[in-house]
């Protein structure tokens, strides 16, 4: 089992910053990769960046690239998400997971999950 804690959401100005943080424990051993993903009311969950546990190779969805940049400490198990210039429709429940999986982008092929962090942008 792998267990997963974000932290870092919040209230934000148009055009602000904010990082999440994803603390990973347990058999990190098993992870390939760790992603975000998030989810704004009414719309179904999205990819927004991915990073291979070991190599730090990433990916980023185009919504967010430029903007967005996922990062890895391996000595702590944290992943981070660094957003800035950040938009009205950035606003979503943030969740952090792992997979063994190559297929990065793809939400089912997760095995472990957050409980999610809030990010709000207002105007």
């Amino acid at each position: 089992q792998v267990q997963l804690a974000e932290s870092g959401g919040g209230v934000v100005q148009a055009g602000g910053s904010l990082r999440l943080s994803c603390a990973a424990s347990g058999r990190t051993n098993e992870i390939y990769a760790m992603g975000w993903f998030r989810r704004a009311p009414g719309r179904d969950r999205e990819f927004v960046a991915a990073i291979t546990w070991g190599s730090g190779g990433t990916m980023h969805a185009d919504s967010v690239k430029g903007r967005f940049t996922i990062s890895i400490d391996n000595a702590e198990n944290r992943v981070y998400l660094q957003m800035n210039s950040l938009k009205l429709e950035d606003t979503a429940v943030y969740y952090c997971a792992a997979t063994d999986n190559l297929r990065l982008e793809i939400s089912t092929m997760y095995n472990y999950w957050g409980q999610g962090t809030q990010v709000t942008v207002s105007s």
